[in-house]
């Protein structure tokens, strides 16, 4: 969706957001604010569609910001306040932004960008790379499955005060090299991170951006979730999927997203090798 979207005139009125950033309790344990949008694609309240993560991957189909606190109506209502804000007034969004970050207690402080949602366009992600020059005493870091636009915009002149990790599970996986950037990948539990030698930000998602440059995350333990995993990383489900989708179309894609694969940690069954 462009950011210069604009309301029709029957439109449902939504007051704009009077802090637009905050702290959950795992922010607030670390001490970092964070900036969240709905997570992934829906449908505002005035009948506009959108879409927040557009490289989003197999991640949509076991993605923490869609379940639990992120659905109940208060919190859904702050994400999509904070997505009209930015759709109907980026320019007055970014000082609104720069306005709350000149607050003391900013100063020397971290921002995550995204506890859900993504840098979805250029122009959006632009702001941020002027807010962060203009405010140097605060730090910002995010993930961000939007390598190419990253690589093509963020890495020839990044901000010295913002960090970012590439996560695994999008349509872009591809164009990430591990010996080079910094990656994270979800894994199924704290032993695997453990057995392929990557280091875990559980202690602190702040070792995301300052630890070691292959970030494991373990699975959140929701058992939906886990059973469609199927003991896989994402980057391993991802590349299943993709794939799958140069040799048998986007109908076999569809067929191992929405029902839990019969691979293990141990490998593929002998029928997923005779395929």
């Amino acid at each position: 969706m462009s950011s210069s979207a604009r309301l029709p005139s029957d439109a449902p009125s939504m007051k704009r957001p009077r802090r637009l950033l905050t702290q959950n309790r795992e922010m607030r344990a670390i001490g970092v604010h964070n900036w969240s949008l709905p997570a992934w694609a829906g449908r505002l309240p005035d009948g506009r569609t959108y879409n927040t993560c557009p490289s989003a991957g197999i991640c949509r189909h076991v993605c923490y910001a869609r379940h639990g606190t992120y659905t109940w109506p208060a919190v859904r209502a702050k994400h999509m306040s904070n997505l009209r804000f930015v759709l109907d007034d980026l320019p007055g969004w970014e000082q609104a932004m720069l306005t709350e970050l000149a607050a003391p207690k900013f100063r020397g402080s971290w921002v995550r960008i995204h506890d859900s949602g993504d840098f979805f366009n250029t122009a959006y992600l632009g702001s941020w790379l002027r807010i962060m020059r203009a405010r140097p005493d605060t730090t910002f870091y995010a993930y961000t499955k939007e390598v190419r636009r990253f690589k093509t915009v963020v890495e020839p002149d990044p901000p010295e005060n913002f960090l970012w990790v590439y996560s695994y599970g999008g349509t872009q996986d591809a164009l990430l090299d591990p010996a080079v950037d910094r990656v994270a990948d979800v894994f199924p539990d704290a032993d695997a991170i453990h057995e392929a030698g990557w280091s875990s930000q559980e202690a602190s998602d702040l070792l995301a951006v300052l630890g070691p440059h292959l970030v494991g995350i373990p699975a959140n333990n929701i058992p939906h979730f886990v059973k469609k995993l199927a003991g896989r990383r994402f980057s391993e489900w991802q590349a299943e999927v993709d794939a799958h989708r140069r040799t048998r179309g986007d109908a076999a894609v569809r067929a191992i997203t929405t029902a839990p694969s019969a691979r293990r940690r141990n490998g593929p069954t002998p029928d997923e090798h005779a395929a």
